[in-house]
């Protein structure tokens, strides 16, 4: 029998209660490979991403990917990211949340073609959390 993932349910726990103390969710999401994300915003291959209500639209938080779309500097953009590239979710209020350790893309579920490869080189070394202000 094959183990499933705590992962997404923490996600929607922690988005959950960010969401009911009137928190904002962000979500720290390392991007490698072919991923639907705003690349001129990418840094050191990771993307913060605030993931609450008011500032997404369609939000699908399911146990492969997280989908929504959103404004980046006023053009819409459709976001899809697989749960196995979430670093962290936290509340950009407090800072509380939760780390999680780098997966990658699920090799059991297709990933849709976005277009030519585009892969950033692998960084080297430790990942590390930023709190973003």
């Amino acid at each position: 029998m094959q183990t499933v993932s705590t992962k997404p349910y923490l996600i929607r726990a922690l988005h959950e209660w960010c969401s009911d103390h009137s928190y904002t969710p962000y979500l720290v999401v390392r991007v490698m490979g072919k991923m639907q994300v705003p690349m001129e915003h990418v840094k050191n291959n990771e993307i913060v991403l605030d993931i609450s209500y008011n500032a997404t639209h369609n939000l699908s938080i399911g146990n492969d990917y997280i989908s929504f779309s959103a404004r980046f500097s006023g053009v819409s953009r459709e976001i899809l990211v697989p749960i196995g590239c979430v670093v962290s979710i936290f509340s950009r209020e407090n800072g509380e949340g939760m780390g999680f350790e780098y997966e990658g893309p699920s090799e059991t579920t297709e990933t849709p073609d976005n277009g030519p490869d585009d892969t950033p080189p692998r960084p080297s070394g430790k990942p590390q959390l930023r709190i973003v202000k």
